[in-house]
């Protein structure tokens, strides 16, 4: 079995580690690009969020590499997310691929499809490996989060443009080889310590900005067009309000046995929204409230057309901005985006705050 899965941001190094370890021949699909879009547009349908265009287009060049079968999660909620393994299944069929669809979600959705697919998965070592994948996966995201993290601090501080970019490719690099948790954790320091080296001690963020909105648009820099870097160069320090660790262990760990709550994040939201609305519209919300009372410069929200969470949550955002006096910039993405209008807007924002802040734009 050769095996490929979505791209979305770092997320295909534990991916590719976890398969590994449980001895399969990993495909990794090809970083997305203009090419991957056109095809996921050609194939898939026109409504059909974004991110599932841009799947079904790296699942195709996957297929072109050799991979038979895509490891895929499911959802639930009103969030389309827990139709896409169906339609990319009904998709991929239609086109005479022969790859083969591994959907992973939560056991009481659909338990015996969960089982088959996850026997399927440990056939090749067994269930003796899958310890070791699990940790040596989770290290790894944990790893990806870290260096993350840092190229977001280190971006607005960098002593010329792009060096953090080039520090952030290496570091994950290294961190993609690395197979112990010592060489794991050894390239985090490493990677760190590089990415520091490419900062300007005297230069400071000139603004926080944080970005919320839907996981897929948030964290796969194709699809937002390279957001985080942007507003790194524009001198802003940018705080990202998903994590996909927190996702594992609220949705996957908590969730499975049925103890994820909401409740913290509809205090959050209370007075602009009442429950979970699918996706991560609850989540938008919420935080937005939260970091607009802890002093955030403002707010980016980044969604994909059509995505019917995040849809609700920016009908709400006006409300929470006027109530906090709190600058929010939502920014809606499909095919059709363009990177001129795109950077124009961004420099608007930041401008704006920047004048409210009594600070100097930067760029």
């Amino acid at each position: 079995m050769k095996i490929t899965f979505p791209h979305m941001g770092s997320i295909y190094i534990p991916g590719e580690a976890f398969l590994q370890e449980l001895g399969h021949e990993v495909v990794v699909p090809p970083l997305a690009t203009q090419r991957t879009l056109e095809l996921g547009c050609k194939h898939a349908p026109e409504v059909a969020c974004l991110p599932l265009k841009v799947m079904i287009g790296g699942f195709l060049e996957a297929l072109a590499l050799g991979a038979d079968t895509v490891l895929m999660i499911g959802g639930t909620g009103p969030c389309r997310l827990g139709y896409y393994a169906e339609v990319q299944r009904q998709i991929l069929e239609e086109l005479g691929t022969g790859l083969d669809i591994l959907v992973l979600e939560q056991p009481f959705e659909n338990p015996r499809r969960i089982t088959q697919d996850v026997r399927r998965l440990l056939n090749r070592k067994g269930i003796k490996a899958l310890p070791r994948a699990l940790r040596v996966a989770w290290e790894k995201l944990k790893a990806c989060e870290a260096l993350e993290e840092t190229a977001l601090a280190v971006r607005p501080r960098e002593r010329h443009r792009g060096l953090a970019r080039l520090a952030l490719a290496e570091a994950l690099g290294n961190l993609r080889q690395a197979d112990t948790i010592r060489t794991i954790q050894r390239a985090v320091q490493d990677g760190q310590a590089a990415l520091w080296e490419v900062a300007d001690p005297h230069k400071e963020a000139m603004l926080h900005i944080a970005v919320v909105g839907e996981i897929y648009t948030v964290l796969e820099p194709f699809v937002n067009l390279q957001l985080e870097e942007r507003l790194g160069q524009l001198g802003v320090e940018v705080i990202r309000t998903i994590s996909v660790v927190q996702w594992v262990k609220d949705h996957v760990i908590k969730g499975s046995v049925g103890l994820y709550k909401t409740t913290r994040l509809e205090r959050s939201a209370a007075g602009y929204l009442r429950g979970c609305i699918g996706g991560h519209g609850l989540e938008t919300v919420a935080r937005t409230n939260d970091l607009g009372k802890q002093g955030v410069d403002g707010v980016v929200q980044i969604l994909p057309f059509t995505c019917m969470p995040e849809v609700v949550a920016q009908a709400i955002l006006p409300a929470v901005s006027q109530d906090l006096d709190l600058p929010i910039l939502s920014l809606v993405v499909d095919e059709h985006t363009g990177e001129a209008g795109f950077q124009t807007r961004l420099e608007a924002f930041v401008d704006l705050i920047s004048r409210r802040e009594g600070t100097c734009a930067h760029g």
